[in-house]
């Protein structure tokens, strides 16, 4: 019985901690999807923008972004978490990579993802960390690596691979390629069907448009900062993705622990009763004998 009470409030003590992870990463849910949610009209105001200045944009994305030579070499770019309990979410990840073919390079973004990598003996170019409350800031270096990589020939390819939030309960990974942009109509309308907006709904603009500073400058900024929006929505689905995994694996423990702590109390309430009895049975029999 003793050995059962412990068992009970250890039990308990585990039940109170899964809850309270629990109810910390509900609210980081509920933050990083308003997050994930709130980008997105800017996204598509940014894809309308694309559309519009398609005539001039066209030449430099093909010149900045077009296909490389040693398309065999691929750059990866891959969200995990800094920390566990969070179900299988990490574990679907590795579970892509160790599936991937060619010569592959890594920037994990996320401990876990770094330390997979790096076991594995798979190339780890460099490695990142980023916050719950994701800023553009911290996107930025990392992109840029990567674009360099790109443009100096070194990789032909730029992937990303991260936990797509899907609902809830569901995240799975997803592994999109952000670089060579070998044809930019085709380019955005992969992204407006990511961010469910209509395919149909391409914005034109005949008007002559006079550019400020300058259409060089603008054409050099611009794509690279289309690349670093649509990395960065990926990082916020990743974030949302994480705090969502975390919440229900928290929520599965704390059901498991509730379960067990009644099944030991049952246990603990029968051993008692067992106790009882026999007390009063070995009761009953010395006043028998008393008598006799």
């Amino acid at each position: 019985m003793r050995e059962i009470r412990s068992r009970i409030k250890a039990v308990k003590s585990t039940g109170q901690i899964t809850r309270a992870m629990q109810l910390v990463a509900a609210s980081k849910m509920k933050k990083a999807q308003t997050r994930a949610a709130s980008g997105r009209d800017y996204t598509l105001l940014l894809m309308d923008l694309i559309d519009i200045l398609d005539p001039h944009l066209t030449a430099k994305f093909q010149e900045l972004f077009g296909v490389r030579k040693n398309q065999d070499r691929r750059l990866i770019i891959v969200f995990s978490t800094d920390k566990g309990l969070c179900g299988v979410l990490n574990t679907n990840l590795f579970k892509r990579i160790s599936a991937l073919e060619g010569d592959c390079e890594f920037i994990a973004v996320g401990a876990k993802a770094a330390r997979f990598i790096s076991a594995t003996g798979r190339k780890l170019l460099a490695q990142f960390k980023i916050s719950d409350n994701i800023s553009f800031s911290e996107i930025r270096p990392i992109v840029e690596l990567a674009v360099s990589e790109y443009r100096e020939n070194r990789v032909g390819t730029i992937e990303v691979l991260y936990p797509a939030f899907i609902n809830t309960i569901k995240q799975e990974p997803e592994l999109v390629k952000i670089l060579p942009i070998d044809d930019l109509d085709n380019f955005i309308d992969r992204m407006r069907v990511k961010y469910k907006a209509d395919l149909a709904d391409r914005k034109t603009d005949a008007r002559e448009i006079q550019f400020e500073p300058s259409l060089g400058e603008l054409m050099y900024e611009l794509p690279l900062y289309y690349i670093k929006n649509i990395v960065y929505h990926m990082a916020l689905d990743a974030k949302a993705s994480e705090q969502s995994a975390r919440m229900v694996a928290m929520k599965g423990a704390s059901d498991n622990a509730e379960s067990l702590m009644a099944a030991l109390t049952l246990e603990y309430n029968k051993a008692r009763q067992t106790a009882i009895t026999t007390e009063i049975t070995e009761i009953a029999a010395a006043s028998a004998i008393s008598q006799q």
